[in-house]
């Protein structure tokens, strides 16, 4: 199974702003790790934006807290989306997560065919 390569090293890592999030994920993945597990707050899972009324005391607690394709855009910053394998932990608002994800990655000049690692999409759990 893993003969040709080593399987891939991911943290679930994720929390507070976008940011703060790319400045976790460009740390782990300077120590060695070959791919990105992306934690997702609550709000966020559900499909909630983070100033909806029902988010209040949840944003940014479990996870990072996605709001806007420009919320994307700065947790990927810096991260070439061709060179990682990237796992979303999403529920329910999956479909538009990986459009967003997949338009981080036009942005950075990255097809879609080149992108790596997969969704969660429970919205059973």
């Amino acid at each position: 199974m893993y003969r040709g390569r080593l399987w891939t090293m991911r943290q679930y890592a994720g929390f507070a702003t976008a940011e703060e999030s790319n400045n976790r994920y460009k740390f782990l993945l300077d120590q060695g790790q070959t791919g990105l597990s992306v934690a997702f707050d609550l709000p966020t899972q559900i499909g909630y934006d983070s100033d909806h009324s029902l988010s209040q005391g949840e944003v940014g607690k479990v996870g990072v807290a996605i709001d806007s394709l420009k919320d994307m855009e700065t947790l990927f910053e810096g991260i070439p989306l061709d060179k990682v394998s990237t796992s979303m932990t999403i529920n329910a608002p999956a479909a538009v997560l990986l459009a967003m994800y997949i338009a981080v990655a036009e942005k950075q000049g990255v097809s879609s065919d080149k992108l790596k690692g997969r969704i969660q999409n429970d919205i059973l759990k």
